[in-house]
C-alpha cells in the first residue's frame, strides 16, 4: 500500500505505526491516502492537553453565521494566491521588500508537488489541497516540521541546502538565520545579498516568530475553496490576494519559460492549426475555469471569506504599481513601508536586459503589453474560446484579427474594479 502513495515517501520517513493494509474499496481510496500522508506528517487529533492556549471558542450569531474569533497578537497572514506567470514573483516582492517585520516565503509548496508528483492517486484525490492547506496553516505558524517531511534530501537536524528558492526571502538570508558559510556545501538557491551556510530551518522558525506579519507566495493552490479551514482558524488572520492575468498573456509567457512542456503549442503556433480537442487545449481550459471559479467564490463574499478576499488584476499592477501596492498593505492590514514604496519605484522601471523571464525588475507598463505581438492570432482565437467565461468576468477584452492585436494604442483591458 504505502508503494503505492511513494517509494520515496517511505523511505524517508517511516511512522511509528504502520498502519494496516486497507482493503481494495475505490469508495475509501481517497480517505486512505489522506489518512497515510497525516501519519507521515505527524499529525495528531486534538486532545484537552493540548487545547489550553488555544482561543476562545468561535460564536454563531442570530443569523446562523460564524463569527471566527481571531488571535488578538496583531500579525497578519497574507497568501498569494496565483498560478504560475501571472507575475506572482514581482507583486511577491512588494510584500518582501517590506523591512524587518515581515517574514516571507517563496512558493514553500513546491517541495510537496514535487516530491508527490509521481502519486497519481494522491494528484487525482482531494488529498493534495488539504496537504497545501495543512502546510500552510504550520507555516504561517512558524513550524517548518511539516514541510521538512518533503524537502528531499531529507534535513540533517533541521539543517538544508535544498530548500526551493531560499535566495527569493529576505528573511532566510538575513541574520540571525544566516549561519556561516560550510565550504564542500552546495546550495543551488544560496543567497545573493550576503554568504551564507545551509538553512538551519530552527532558526528560521524562530525568525518567523519574531516577525509581526507573515506572507507566502503560492502558485500551487488551484481551489480557493480548499483554503476555509486556513482562514477559518482562530490562530491566524489570513488575507488571500488572488492575482490574475490576461489567459493570452500567461500562454506566451508559459511557452518562452516552459518551452519543453509547451512544444505542441510551438508547433500549432507554425502550422496555424490547433484541434480544438487535444489534451493541452483542454488543460488550458481546465486551468482557466480554476481561475475563475475560485474568483467567482471570492467575489461572492460568503461569510467565511468576507473581508478576506481581495482579487487584482497583473495589468492594473502594472500601470498602478505604487497604487495597487497600496491597496494591498491596505487590505491587509499592513502599514506600506518607506523601503517597499521605494523597491517599488527602482523596479517598475528598468532596462530590457533586467528584464529576464524570472526576473523581479520590470518595466511594468510595458511588459504588460509585450505579449500581443509575440503571438499567433491562431492562438489567440483558441484561448479566447476556451477561455472566454474567465476574460469575461476579469475585463480582458476579445479581439478580432491580427491588426487589432498588435496595435498597442487600443487597449485590451476593461476598467473595472472589484469588490
Amino acid at each position: 500500500f504505502f508503494t503505492r502513495v511513494s517509494d520515496k515517501l517511505i523511505q524517508r520517513q517511516i511512522p511509528q505505526q504502520t498502519p494496516k493494509t486497507p482493503q481494495n474499496d475505490n469508495n475509501t481510496e481517497s480517505k486512505d491516502y489522506v489518512d497515510v500522508l497525516k501519519v507521515l506528517l505527524g499529525q495528531q487529533p486534538a486532545s484537552k492537553n493540548n487545547q489550553t492556549n488555544l482561543p476562545e471558542k468561535n460564536e454563531v450569531d442570530e443569523t446562523g453565521d460564524i463569527n471566527v474569533k481571531r488571535s488578538s497578537s496583531g500579525r497578519k497572514h497574507v497568501l498569494l494566491m496565483a498560478s504560475t506567470r501571472t507575475g506572482s514573483s514581482f507583486v511577491g516582492e512588494f510584500f518582501n521588500q517590506h523591512g524587518e517585520t515581515m517574514f516571507y516565503l517563496f512558493e514553500p509548496l513546491w517541495h510537496v508537488e514535487r516530491l508527490l508528483a509521481t502519486a497519481a492517486e494522491v494528484n487525482n484525490s482531494t488529498a493534495l489541497p488539504g496537504i497545501y492547506g495543512d502546510i500552510l496553516q504550520a507555516l504561517f505558524l512558524c513550524d517548518f516540521s511539516p514541510l521538512e517531511k518533503f524537502i528531499s534530501p531529507s534535513p540533517q537536524n533541521h539543517v538544508t541546502p535544498d530548500l526551493f528558492r531560499r535566495e527569493s526571502s529576505l528573511a532566510l538570508c538575513e541574520e540571525p538565520v544566516c549561519t556561516p558559510v560550510l565550504k564542500d556545501v552546495f546550495e543551488r538557491y544560496h543567497c545573493k545579498i550576503r554568504q551564507c551556510g545551509p538553512l538551519n530551518l530552527t532558526l528560521a522558525s524562530e525568525s518567523c516568530l519574531s516577525k509581526q506579519h507573515h506572507a507566502i507566495k503560492a502558485v500551487r493552490v488551484r481551489q480557493l475553496d480548499t483554503l476555509q479551514p486556513l482562514v477559518e482558524d482562530p490562530h491566524l488572520n489570513v488575507a488571500i490576494i488572488q492575482l490574475v492575468r490576461d489567459p493570452r498573456a500567461i500562454l506566451v509567457s508559459r511557452m518562452v519559460a516552459f518551452p519543453s512542456k509547451y512544444q505542441t503549442w510551438k508547433a500549432w503556433a507554425q502550422d496555424g492549426q490547433v484541434p480544438e480537442n487535444d489534451e493541452e487545449v483542454k488543460r488550458l481550459k481546465g486551468n482557466c475555469d480554476q481561475v475563475m471559479t475560485s474568483a467567482e467564490l471570492g467575489l461572492s463574499k460568503p461569510q467565511w471569506l468576507k473581508g478576506r478576499y481581495m482579487l487584482v488584476r497583473y495589468e492594473d499592477i502594472a500601470r498602478y504599481p505604487m497604487q495597487k501596492a497600496e491597496e494591498m498593505y491596505k487590505f491587509a492590514g499592513i502599514p506600506f513601508s518607506s523601503r517597499a514604496r521605494e523597491w517599488i519605484l527602482r523596479n517598475t522601471q528598468t532596462t530590457e536586459e533586467a528584464s529576464g523571464i524570472y526576473s523581479t525588475q520590470k518595466n511594468s507598463s510595458e511588459q504588460a503589453e509585450k505579449w500581443r505581438t509575440s503571438i499567433p492570432f491562431t492562438l489567440v482565437q483558441v484561448v479566447q474560446k476556451v477561455c472566454g467565461p474567465a476574460m469575461k468576468l476579469f475585463g480582458y477584452r476579445f479581439v478580432d484579427d491580427e491588426k487589432t492585436l498588435s496595435n498597442k494604442s487600443i487597449s485590451l483591458l476593461e476598467d473595472k474594479q472589484f469588490s
